[in-house]
């Protein structure tokens, strides 16, 4: 489905070892640069909306999404896991190291990643094996133990999860938890917060979306708590990107 969105980006390509990846820039030109990490769809419609809106937030941003899929995107759930099984989480990282770079070489003095889902995974992820993150902010997911520890966190990280998510050990309330056990132990200033009432990808607000989740038995669409996230995502970001 296309973005309304969509057509304010611009495709660039960027450098990486010996490889190249697709990216989606928007947003205010020398400004904070936010990458923007997809969840286990692809970029699909959802995400550039997300990094649409984000790039609008307060004085403004420039948003950033990697294709860590390299064009492929899941129509349904299952190709979406299926999408999600074969991703190499550790080319991803190198993906969203060299998204950071590509920021900070191209106007964006301070840089923070975002993600959703399996981005918000890599979000947290981020925030222990990317140089030059100064914030994050992760929504519903957590990185397994093999891929980072989120006690050993460099970054500032605020993390929302839903309370009735059923991801268990990667987005439900244990997993939320466990999280913020560990971001204690790093040192960072952190926030963990669990809305009541609502469960995996409660942020995703557009039309398609919110269909897409009643066809999947997620809890209904609760506006209230998506507004009151974005308010703690841009106090957050304004704190640690602006200053």
């Amino acid at each position: 489905m296309a973005s309304s969105a969509a057509p304010e980006f611009q495709k660039i390509e960027i450098q990486r070892d010996d490889t190249t990846f697709n990216a989606y820039v928007v947003g205010k030109e020398d400004a904070p640069g936010i990458v923007v990490l997809q969840e286990w769809w692809g970029v699909d419609y959802e995400i550039k909306n997300h990094a649409a809106n984000i790039a609008k937030m307060d004085s403004g941003y420039k948003t950033l999404i990697p294709d860590l899929y390299r064009g492929k995107v899941g129509l349904d759930a299952a190709e979406a896991q299926h999408l999600m099984d074969d991703l190499d989480w550790q080319g991803a990282i190198k993906d969203i190291t060299a998204s950071v770079k590509w920021l900070k070489e191209n106007g964006s003095e301070k840089v923070g990643v975002t993600g959703f889902c399996m981005g918000g995974a890599l979000s947290i992820a981020s925030a222990v094996l990317v140089p030059g993150v100064d914030s994050v902010v992760a929504f519903y997911g957590v990185p397994s133990p093999q891929l980072a520890d989120p006690s050993s966190a460099k970054a500032p990280v605020q993390a929302h999860f839903g309370e009735l998510d059923n991801f268990v050990g990667f987005s439900d309330v244990t997993a939320a938890k466990s999280l913020e056990e560990k971001l204690k132990a790093s040192g960072v200033p952190y926030e963990v917060h669990i809305y009541p009432g609502n469960g995996h990808a409660f942020m995703n607000s557009s039309h398609e979306a919110v269909s897409r989740k009643k066809e999947l038995g997620l809890a209904e669409h609760d506006q209230a708590s998506v507004d009151l996230a974005w308010s703690r995502f841009r106090s957050w970001m304004k704190k640690y990107l602006w200053n």
